[in-house]
């Protein structure tokens, strides 16, 4: 429960599958939510969602101060900007060109990346230092490289695993919808644990192998940091992880607040 303070910062991930809203009371995050991502879904029907959510936390509209938006999706991001005017009250940071992030991006175009990698950088930086990995399992598996210096480097982009488990039940007629947990072992004794195994196993392969990769060509001795909603069923697989922090998107937003518009932002 929250206790009636002011100056509650609300953080907003809006992602293709999901939107993830965390309540920050200074640095501490104090409330998070999960709400599916629905490009259709209008701003009032958001609010209502999201004004329930919070009063169910004990936070009240009047107890948020704040607002910064990520957005890889922009009819949401103008959904959730419209929000925060009419029911909050506050024009929203929305990260994005123009807005301080404290990272040198070194990307051949720099507007190219989606500002939920840059976030993550963010975040993965402060917690961890560079040089730093970042494996996010979102809709895609998206791999970012943070070199020594604090330079963002660029990264790999691949199929997520929702999307590789959709894939075979939508193009194989013999295969169906299988819960993504782990099988008992690697050789499949019928059609289930064998999509499990091929699956959960080939992503292991795929961030095993990709990490290793990075790794060389960062000199061998990066953090290597997983977020996303399988993060933890595949870091349990694998030494490669070594931290799993599932609001690593949220952190790097309020660090870009503070940049921006907290008590020590440059003005």
């Amino acid at each position: 429960m929250v206790t009636e303070q002011p100056d509650l910062l609300m953080a907003v991930d809006i992602g293709n599958t999901s939107v993830h809203l965390g309540v920050f009371r200074s640095e501490e995050l104090v409330a998070s939510y999960r709400l599916a991502a629905n490009a259709n879904r209008l701003t009032d029907e958001y609010a209502i969602i999201i004004l329930s959510l919070l009063r169910n936390g004990g936070v009240s509209p009047e107890q948020i101060s704040d607002c910064v938006l990520g957005s890889t999706v922009p009819p949401l991001t103008q959904t959730f900007e419209e929000l925060a005017r009419r029911y909050f009250g506050i024009q929203p940071l929305v990260v994005g060109s123009g807005v301080r992030t404290g990272v040198r991006i070194l990307y051949d175009s720099p507007r190219d990346v989606g500002p939920d990698r840059i976030i993550d950088a963010v975040a993965a930086i402060r917690l961890y230092g560079p040089p730093v990995i970042v494996v996010d399992f979102g809709t895609a598996t998206v791999f970012d490289a943070v070199s020594r210096e604090g330079d963002y480097l660029g990264g790999a982009i691949a199929p997520g695993i929702g999307i590789a488990a959709n894939a075979l039940f939508e193009h194989a007629a013999m295969l169906y919808r299988i819960e993504l947990e782990r099988p008992r072992c690697a050789i499949g004794k019928n059609t289930v644990h064998a999509m499990q195994s091929g699956i959960m196993f080939g992503y292991v392969g795929l961030v095993e192998g990709i990490v290793d990769r990075f790794q060389r060509e960062l000199g061998g001795n990066a953090t290597v940091v997983a977020t996303g909603g399988y993060a933890s069923l595949i870091a349990r697989e694998t030494p490669a992880i070594q931290q799993v922090e599932p609001n690593l998107t949220l952190t790097g937003l309020r660090i870009i607040y503070d940049l921006n518009r907290g008590p020590h932002a440059e003005r």
